[in-house]
């Protein structure tokens, strides 16, 4: 890989030198905190392009520093969770994480992982041919500085989340399957995505929808997927 900085961020120092032996072996440079606090410090002293954190640390839990970081930054966020629960997985994608990972986990997962999220935060702002701007009654999205806006007012999303809206609203009327949706945006095999797509639609709902319980624009069709509303 190209030269990327990845922030691990564990209060286990043997779980923080174990992540970067598998990263420095694929040309990362691999920054250390003991907890969110110091990942923040380390945020605003550094160039960071991904953060692995974990769940479960003193001071400032994962979750906490998920929702410290999504005020100001939009870099990629991997989850770190001891737990197996769906309930620490959901929470830490609704404030804003991108995916996750279970310990005990699989180094080459691990590393699979952070490649994949690499790729799209890099490529997130390159220059295409077909760029242009979608306009879908009163939600505006820029190809260009990958924005969206509703009804003149940008939103903040997150890197997938913003990959969704793209997706959905480039083919709008067009239902996408849970399972389509997970392989487009992740670009990954789908593996029980339910739960992490439909966070992620949920997270959108809240920020482009005037009521989200009832939305105008990202629809539900029952049994099938979603759509964005022409």
């Amino acid at each position: 890989m190209d030269h990327y900085n990845v922030l691990v961020v564990d209060d286990e120092k043997e779980i923080r030198d174990a992540i970067e032996i598998y990263l420095k072996n694929e040309g990362v440079t691999v920054l250390k905190a003991k907890d969110g606090i110091e990942a923040i410090d380390i945020l605003h002293e550094h160039e960071v392009h991904l953060i692995l954190l974990d769940v479960m640390m003193p001071r400032l839990d994962g979750i906490s520093t998920t929702y410290k970081i999504r005020e100001e930054k939009n870099i990629p966020i991997i989850i770190l969770s001891a737990k197996s629960e769906d309930t620490d997985k959901i929470l830490g994608l609704q404030v804003g994480a991108d995916d996750y990972i279970t310990k005990p986990f699989n180094p080459m997962e691990l590393v699979a992982r952070v490649k994949s999220q690499l790729r799209r935060y890099i490529t997130f702002g390159t220059f295409e041919g077909t760029q242009k701007v979608i306009d879908l009654n009163g939600i505006t999205l820029d190809q260009s500085s990958k924005e969206v806006a509703v009804h003149g007012e940008v939103v903040k999303l997150t890197p997938i989340e913003y990959k969704i809206v793209e997706l959905l609203m480039s083919n709008a009327g067009r239902v996408f399957s849970i399972s389509e949706i997970y392989e487009r945006v992740w670009k990954e095999p789908n593996y029980n995505a339910e739960n992490t797509v439909a966070v992620h639609i949920r997270k959108i709902r809240e920020k482009i929808e005037f009521d989200p319980k009832n939305p105008r624009y990202l629809k539900v069709v029952w049994g099938i997927g979603y759509k964005m509303e022409k």
